[in-house]
Parts: structure tokens; C-alpha cells; sequence
């Protein structure tokens, strides 16, 4: 899964473990890092650590991480894909597709103000500032989701509800358990 901050990314693996997949996120290799170093785990530090990864490990170092945990062929899904290098090591896998689930500004301001989650912008300017910074990537270690985005197999437009996301990706699911993508 890639896409944008509140795009409903979140929701779609809540669905897919409903639907018995396993879960993981790129995310978890730098919550585990910085647990290591006895970071307190924020928005900030998530984005810094997998910075220092990155720049340790080379660009695919935490889907590399991912790969070593999840059995071929098994349902899973992995969310918070945030670079092309990312995209590239899980391509390795035959069983590998890479969802973008896409929302407007408007409504991903929307969704972000109404969670309440912590570390998200407090105002729609620090909401802009903050995803400026993850779009573009200006070495090799930061996020490009501009770039990530490019790689996708498929697309999920989520301007609705959670349920017509939900419908969706049925659909989704049942065309790519049958083979008819």
C-alpha cells in the first residue's frame, strides 16, 4: 500500500486483516530501530529513522527488513510503501502489487482533522508543510511519493465512505484471487 497521509490507507489493510491477511509496515523496521535507541517513536522521529536507515542500509534496507518475515505466497499486506527503492526489492516477489489509494487534498485534510491521531497537523498549513516533505525525496534515504506513487499497479480513487472502500476493494480482491488482472 502507498499514498498519501489520510488517503485511506489505514483503512484498506484494517479490511484486508478482516479478509485474514497478516499486516505489516515498512514503518515497523524504523519503530523498531528507534525503540532500539531509545527514541520516543513520533511522526518526526518515524520520518528521521528511516532517514538514518535508508542511508545506512541503502534505500530498500526496510522492505529488505519485510522480506525476511513474510512467507511467499502468504496473504499480506504491507502499508506505508514510501519509496521507488522500497517498491523495487518487494517487486522481487511474484506475488508482489503495489496499491496506491488516492484522495483529495480536501478530503484527506478532513479525514487527518477528524481522527485526531497523534503527530498530524494541528492546522491545514502544517498539513501542506508536512507532505511537501515526503512527496519529493532529495537523496536516495528520504520519502518520494510522487515517484512511489508512478510505480502503482493499481489504483483506488477514495473520495466516499469507509463502506464504498470496502466495496472496492471486494471487488479488487476478488479479481486478483481470480486471476483477472
Amino acid at each position: 500500500m502507498t499514498g498519501r497521509n489520510a488517503g485511506g490507507k489505514s483503512s484498506v489493510v484494517r479490511w484486508l486483516e478482516t479478509q485474514g491477511f497478516e499486516s505489516s509496515s515498512c514503518s515497523d523496521s524504523i519503530r523498531h530501530w528507534l525503540t532500539e535507541q531509545g527514541i520516543e517513536i513520533t511522526r518526526d522521529s518515524l520520518i528521521d529513522g528511516g532517514r538514518t536507515l535508508r542511508a545506512e542500509g541503502g534505500p530498500g534496507i526496510l522492505a529488505e527488513m519485510l522480506l525476511e518475515r513474510i512467507p511467499e505466497g502468504s496473504d499480506h499486506v504491507i502499508d506505508s510503501i514510501r519509496t521507488p527503492a522500497e517498491v523495487a526489492v518487494l517487486q522481487t516477489r511474484a506475488d508482489f502489487w503495489l496499491i496506491e489509494v488516492r484522495a483529495s487534498e480536501e478530503v484527506r485534510w478532513e479525514r487527518l482533522s477528524a481522527r485526531g491521531r497523534a503527530g498530524d497537523a494541528e492546522t491545514f498549513e502544517q498539513f501542506r508543510t508536512q507532505e511537501e516533505a515526503e512527496l519529493e525525496a532529495a537523496d536516495d534515504s528520504g520519502q518520494a511519493l510522487l515517484e512511489t506513487a508512478k510505480q502503482a499497479d493499481i489504483v483506488i480513487q477514495n473520495e466516499g465512505s469507509v463502506a464504498e472502500l470496502e466495496a472496492d476493494m471486494g471487488t479488487l480482491l476478488s479479481a486478483m484471487r481470480s486471476g483477472d488482472l
